[in-house]
């Protein structure tokens, strides 16, 4: 089980570092920072001096080398536009980010999955057509889509809400439902799918056979055995908590590390870009990790065979 777990971590690390790679060569390869913070109207020797204080006048692959270097040192380099540490700005967004993620996780889970399981135990119902219809529509309906339709309805129609700010927690209120009601849709499918599997298995059939009250049946070996495909697209939301958000929090105005991103996109703030990518590569690779780790914990079987393997 530790050597399992150690070849996980490494390929974990290997992928970030592929992550932040590509990313810092399509950053540089994209435009020219100095003209973008300076202005085109700005004298050459701006441009120049500009270019030489952050490194950009050498060689992409030194910039590399030297930012490599760098990372493995702890610094992660400075903002281009106010030259305060890159992981001090984006710090200061992560706590209004997880503000809205995390309840929205909570409000997907809470949602999706007593909605899926409920539909596959009454497969071919109008109550289960019901559900899908509705998981559909949330599966498909873009999230900026929602976010505007939700803002029109609540905010400007209603006049019940916040369209956009972060000033209150009412604020908080759309963004969350946005996407939670998306993120509610895919985890009922994907549940519904895997229920449907397996109470369809024969092991199903024989514990009925025997007598179980259906109530255990469910409980005891189709829920546990249902849980991995379930397990594994909340373990991609949980990774993707951040990455799910820039949509969203450009919608409502919401200034977490989401709209971050896009504007230090847009300014090319190559140091704050290239933290939020490591954010977001370590949370997606490490939450995948977490989830593949309980899968033994889940299924008993797996975690057989992963020591088996390890020995």
């Amino acid at each position: 089980m530790l050597r399992y777990t150690l070849v996980r971590i490494g390929r974990a690390l290997v992928t970030v570092t592929l992550i932040v790679s590509i990313a810092f060569v399509i950053l540089r390869m994209s435009g020219d920072p100095a003209i973008i913070i300076l202005g085109p109207e700005a004298p050459p020797e701006a441009f120049e001096a500009f270019r030489r204080n952050w490194g950009l006048d050498q060689p992409i692959w030194v910039q590399y080398l030297r930012y490599f270097w760098a990372i493995l040192g702890g610094d992660l380099g400075n903002s281009m536009r106010d030259g305060r540490s890159a992981l001090e700005v984006v710090g200061e967004r992560i706590p209004l980010t997880l503000a809205i993620t995390v309840p929205a996780l909570l409000l997907k889970i809470a949602i999706g999955l007593p909605a899926g399981i409920f539909a596959a135990l009454h497969r071919n119902t109008f109550l289960d057509r019901l559900i899908m219809t509705v998981s559909v529509m949330g599966f498909t309906v873009p999230s900026f889509v929602l976010g505007l339709v939700l803002a029109l309805v609540f905010a400007v129609w209603l006049r019940w809400l916040p369209s956009g700010g972060s000033d209150t927690w009412m604020h908080a209120i759309l963004p969350i439902f946005t996407m939670g009601v998306i993120g509610a849709a895919v985890i009922a499918r994907f549940t519904r799918s895997a229920m449907l599997e397996v109470l369809g298995q024969p092991y199903i059939r024989t514990a009925s056979a025997k007598g179980l009250v259906w109530r255990d049946v469910v409980t005891r070996h189709a829920l546990p055995n249902a849980a991995i495909p379930t397990l594994t697209i909340v373990g991609f939301m949980v990774g993707s908590l951040v990455a799910g958000a820039v949509v969203v929090e450009s919608v409502f105005s919401w200034p977490g590390v989401g709209r971050l991103l896009v504007t230090a996109v847009a300014n090319r703030d190559l140091a704050v870009v290239q933290v939020i990518l490591l954010l977001v590569g370590f949370t997606m690779v490490f939450a995948n990790l977490a989830v593949d780790l309980l899968y033994g914990w889940v299924d008993p079987r797996l975690r057989a065979k992963r020591l088996t393997a390890g020995a």
